[in-house]
């Protein structure tokens, strides 16, 4: 294997320069403080965790986890998000407070990819966690954060589509009852949005052609509040039935709020189906195919850190929002006060140079009397 070049990076990081940080960091500043408006405190958690804990516990698959070995040999991951490690925290350091618990943050995630996908391996997310409150309205409002969040963050047009893990578990179960194979592969098919191949492992599947066309037929659920009065003629299982009186509940609070018209319901979206237990909803801009935000309902998690308790949350896609926010997310920067001195003046300059800073000023201070670096001068001074 050849030794990389000096200039060369591993394939999925990136290096941000200063334009890129700025934009970065007012998206940061913005994001975090409208959530902090809405009563979430910030937190940060390590950037390694151990591998048997918040590493199986996390919604990535194993084989997307960085892994590594500390001095005793024990199993270390990178973290791959932060749900898992504020799971951690609020079953152990905050473990007196008493629910339901706000929290926010913003870090840098890394899943391992592969080489030739183009895809990142180290990004940024923002984000919140709401543990503690297995209501509609909490859900509500994540879903009514998300949109403000989006909106701090200069993301102008986007659609917010949200949909339901218990509609389809109770519609599958309904339909093929007991064959857990058939209903991963169909979950597996609407999780990469791949409808033909829906289509197709529907074929395979044996069913009568009525019990074909209802499977079919949630392609189309998809709309508003109407939605949800469709979708209880499709299915009479009693947790699909609970899964859409739930999402009824919830776009009335979204109406409350005044959000619905950047609402839809898509009873196709599943999130990691191994990791969302109930309402889960991506954020789509304009300007991408990828979602912008992701999140939902994950009320099994903090059992495994033995305190169970019901969460729901979000995270923006912070380095894809870089991509479509241009200039517009960008706080406006004056170019910085130079001042010139020479060693006779240097005092004088200098405090001045911290009288401007102490007004908010960006200053930058230049000694003039000092020959150019790479001058015959220089080289004498440097010998």
């Amino acid at each position: 294997m050849s030794k990389p070049k000096v200039f060369e990076k591993p394939a999925g990081v990136k290096d941000y320069l200063p334009h890129a940080v700025a934009k970065l960091r007012n998206i940061e500043r913005s994001v975090l403080e409208c959530m902090e408006r809405w009563g979430y405190r910030q937190i940060i958690t390590p950037t390694l965790e151990f591998y048997d804990t918040v590493g199986v516990a996390s919604s990535t698959s194993d084989r997307k986890l960085y892994k590594l070995l500390n001095n005793r040999g024990t199993t270390l991951v990178l973290r791959s998000d932060l749900t898992a490690p504020i799971a951690r925290v609020v079953s152990s350091l905050l473990k007196t407070e008493s629910f339901p618990i706000r929290l926010s943050y913003h870090a840098n995630v890394f899943r391992s990819i592969e080489e030739e996908a183009g895809r990142e391996a180290e990004f940024f997310q923002t984000g919140v966690e709401l543990v503690g409150d297995p209501s509609a309205d909490a859900d509500a409002e994540v879903v009514a954060l998300a949109i403000a969040s989006l909106q701090a963050a200069g993301v102008e047009q986007f659609k917010i589509a949200i949909g339901h893990v218990g509609f389809l578990n109770g519609l599958f179960e309904e339909i093929v009852p007991g064959r857990a194979e058939e209903q991963a592969m169909l979950k597996e098919c609407l999780l990469a949005r791949d409808y033909v191949g829906y289509r197709q492992a529907i074929r395979g599947l044996d069913l009568p052609a009525e019990q074909q066309e209802e499977l079919e037929g949630i392609l189309r659920l998809r709309g508003g509040q109407e939605v949800c009065d469709q979708a209880l003629t499709v299915s009479g299982h009693p947790l699909a039935k609970r899964s859409i009186a739930h999402l009824c509940e919830l776009w009335e609070v979204l109406e409350a709020y005044g959000v619905q018209d950047r609402v839809m319901i898509d009873l196709t979206m599943i999130g990691d189906f191994s990791y969302y237990t109930g309402m889960t909803f991506e954020g789509y801009a304009e300007e991408l195919g990828f979602p912008v935000c992701s999140g939902g309902r994950y009320d099994n998690l903090l059992q495994q850190f033995g305190r169970p308790a019901p969460a729901t949350g979000f995270a923006l896609k912070t380095t894809r929002i870089l991509e479509i926010v241009g200039g517009a997310g960008e706080a406006e920067r004056t170019a910085p006060v130079v001042i010139e001195y020479d060693a006779g003046n240097r005092m004088q300059a200098l405090r001045e140079a911290e009288r401007l800073r102490a007004e908010g000023r960006a200053v930058v201070t230049q000694r003039t009397d000092l020959p150019a670096i790479g001058s015959e001068a220089d080289t004498d001074q440097r010998r």
